[in-house]
């Protein structure tokens, strides 16, 4: 029977479930890019170029194997802009006995392909995305009847079934988990890598000439668009963190620097995410240096953790919470989200560097996101759902399945612990401690009051007042609040006061 096998743009996978089995000569691939994908939300011009571009790579390693590709390009004619549409030109172009496409990352997707049956006169064969270490099934059987999700937990389930960083049934070293040592303070002279950059070939600037024509209004810098696109440079970027910076990720991967915002950070969760690279392999890497004595015990936790732990753990919530979950709003947020997430125009010294970066490199790691961010937007109350969208919008590794659990259940804590065990809050002593943002920053991390004050202090101040009866019985939110019960009632007036003033301060869009 021919089959047409349907390949979404995150999909850039050559073992796919999709093209399992596939004949050459026979079955057909259809890759197509169409404007609904691109415009849910207004992507980084970075992302939408990555995106593209990869999947007319893979299109051409595909058809060297002699396999017939039906590729729709975003401006060819007749375009219908949707999936379904481009399923159902496609039908009429090829007599075709069935359509086999892999389960999409996306709920949005997935409810889509789920009409499908019904769209189409000929069977629609749906199958399971199996690049990830955790299928959905297994994560549904762990998840049993918890009301609440802990990743540490699930993370030893993890290292158990791979045997990573295991001697017989107990964790290597000891220990599970050695997060506090990988929270140290960047020292000012210690010198960082030269990353590896990849110079755009010719299918990349035709791609880049095409988002500057039709997407000129989306967010983002193009023109320092360095990424790789195909298989082969992912692997080459896989390679450059394993001897370039794994040795010193562990020690340094929730610090922050002006103007390096890669610092020891791997930069390979768009390769990930986009299929050029799979988990499995990637984690193998690592573990072979750890084995080799290439990477320190440390460094090779916290990495693996990150993979075989957060992503997968984070799929397995989206998936196992969805449709519902984004709707939840555990705070009752509703700030509009302020004009300088765009802009980067802001005196908070912290939040210009972090998001004038992310327009210029559709990239910040992980504590830049939660802790600047995110930390922001949960102090000051703004909607989840305007933040949600931001943060889809301007990173090159943005996908909804990874994006909204980090966001909704981490940054912000609208699930009101599903995800999380508290709110991930915290003062400009957190940032003046893990940065050097406060340096030239016209407010001061040491002072709480007053105009010199880091608004980052008396939010947070504020951000527990003004939510005590939903937090203060939480386990871990017991010493913030015996040192709220212990502050003088005209100072907790005066950090509301002026809370409240700089919020009313705030531009928006």
């Amino acid at each position: 029977m021919k089959s047409l096998r349907l390949v979404l743009g995150d999909q850039l996978c050559r073992s796919i479930s999709s093209l399992n089995g596939i004949e050459s000569g026979r079955d057909i691939v259809l890759m197509v890019e169409v404007m609904e994908e691109a415009t849910y939300v207004p992507h980084h011009k970075q992302k939408l170029v990555l995106t593209l571009s990869a999947m007319r790579h893979f299109a051409d390693a595909l058809s060297a194997e002699g396999i017939h590709v039906d590729y729709v390009r975003i401006d060819d004619e007749g375009n219908s802009g949707s999936f379904t549409g481009e399923l159902a030109r496609a039908l009429l172009r090829h007599r075709i006995g069935r359509i086999i496409a892999t389960e999409p990352g996306e709920w949005r997707v997935w409810a889509m392909m789920q009409q499908w049956g019904t769209c189409f006169d000929v069977p629609v064969e749906i199958r399971e995305d199996d690049r990830f270490l955790c299928t959905r099934t297994e994560f549904l059987t762990w998840a049993g009847g918890r009301r609440s999700f802990r990743m540490e937990s699930f993370y030893r389930h993890m290292r158990r079934k791979t045997g990573w960083l295991m001697q017989g049934g107990e964790p290597e070293g000891g220990r599970w988990n050695y997060d506090a040592e990988n929270r140290k303070a960047l020292p000012a002279d210690l010198l960082l890598p030269a990353r590896r950059r990849f110079l755009p070939d010719a299918i990349t600037k035709t791609v880049m000439n095409l988002v500057r024509q039709h997407f000129s209004g989306h967010f983002g810098e193009l023109d320092s668009f360095n990424w790789a696109v195909t298989r082969e440079g992912a692997l080459e970027a896989l390679k450059h963190f394993v001897v370039d910076c794994l040795g010193r990720f562990g020690d340094y991967q929730d610090a922050m620097k002006t103007g390096k915002p890669e610092l020891f950070h791997s930069l390979l969760s768009p390769y990930l995410n986009a299929g050029l690279l799979c988990p499995n392999e990637v984690c193998e890497s690592v573990l072979n240096a750890y084995r080799q004595g290439v990477a320190p015990l440390p460094a090779t936790e916290g990495f693996i953790r990150q993979i075989l732990g957060w992503r997968e753990f984070v799929r397995g919530v989206y998936w196992l919470q969805m449709p519902d979950y984004a709707k939840t709003n555990f705070f009752n947020a509703d700030r509009q989200l302020p004009e300088f997430y765009w802009s980067a125009a802001t005196d908070l010294k912290c939040l210009h560097e972090v998001v004038a970066a992310i327009r210029t490199n559709a990239y910040a790691h992980h504590i830049q996101r939660l802790m600047i961010t995110g930390n922001f937007a949960l102090l000051a109350g703004i909607d989840p759902a305007q933040v949600e969208e931001w943060y889809l919008s301007v990173f090159v590794d943005a996908f909804d399945w990874v994006e909204l659990p980090n966001t909704h259940g981490m940054a912000l804590y609208a699930d009101g612990g599903v995800l999380a065990s508290k709110p991930y809050a915290a003062s400009g002593a957190y940032i003046h401690k893990m940065s050097d943002y406060c340096s030239g920053c016209i407010y001061k991390p040491t002072v709480k009051l007053g105009p010199d004050a880091c608004p980052f202090n008396y939010l947070y101040w504020y951000f527990l007042i003004r939510n005590q009866a939903r937090l203060e019985s939480n386990p871990r939110m017991v010493f913030p609040y015996r040192t709220l019960a212990r502050m003088p009632v005209d100072r907790r007036r005066e950090l509301v006061r002026q809370a409240e003033t700089f919020l009313a301060r705030l531009r928006t869009i």
